[in-house]
């Protein structure tokens, strides 16, 4: 991390900061719908930062949507295509990146109708949800949560990286998916989303969290 300067916060004040930066914030392309990446591993639970800066969002009378982003994994025939604990094809091949483009961003570009699909496929019973498409009306802020999502050049107006350190990732990681962490080394050495991200929160202890302002 550097000589990133992080202060205490509590969530309740962490979600309403966030929500105020981005009642001002305006997409760089001209869309009327701003973007905006939750990024963190499973265990930093970045979609639970994502829906307490949509409700302070909804407080403010400004709409939202969260979308978390395991509703856009690829069926199990092509994630699992060389084995249950791959690395690689966890880093590289998991998630549908062209669904997402299709189905989230592509309603929001200038221009777009706003018609937002909230997910695709159930990784779980590993069918498709046939989720109805959800209306964004212009000025709703879209709230992209999940792993891994700074390394794809997704057009988010503003990012958020929940950050756990080596050793809390690894304690609160289930055993299970264990197998998953040299992944979130290789992104910690390809993408530091740490030092990339607008907005930098540390979550080691979940009860105490603290961020870059």
């Amino acid at each position: 991390m550097g000589r990133v300067r992080l202060e205490a916060i509590t969530w309740d004040r962490l979600g309403d900061l966030l929500a105020e930066r981005l009642l001002d914030l305006k997409p760089a392309d001209g869309s009327p719908w701003p973007r905006i990446a939750f990024d963190g591993a499973p265990a930093a639970r970045p979609g639970d930062l994502a829906e307490r800066v949509g409700e302070a969002l909804r407080t403010r009378g400004r709409p939202s949507l969260a979308v978390g982003a395991e509703g856009f994994l690829r069926p199990a025939s092509l994630r699992l295509e060389h084995g249950r604990r791959d690395v690689e094809a966890y880093y590289d091949g998991w998630l549908d990146t062209g669904a997402l483009w299709r189905e989230v961003f592509g309603p929001l570009e200038p221009g777009g109708d706003g018609r937002v699909l909230p997910d695709l496929w159930d990784p779980v019973t590993d069918r498709a949800t046939r989720s109805p498409y959800v209306p964004l009306p212009p000025g709703g802020a879209l709230l992209l949560h999940g792993p891994l999502l700074l390394r794809h050049w997704f057009p988010f107006d503003l990012t958020v990286h929940v950050r756990l350190s080596a050793g809390a990732l690894r304690r609160r990681t289930p055993e299970a998916d264990h197998w998953t962490l040299p992944a979130f080394e290789r992104y910690e050495d390809e993408t530091d989303p740490a030092t990339a991200a607008d907005v930098l929160v540390r979550a080691d202890d979940p009860r105490h969290p603290a961020w870059n302002g």
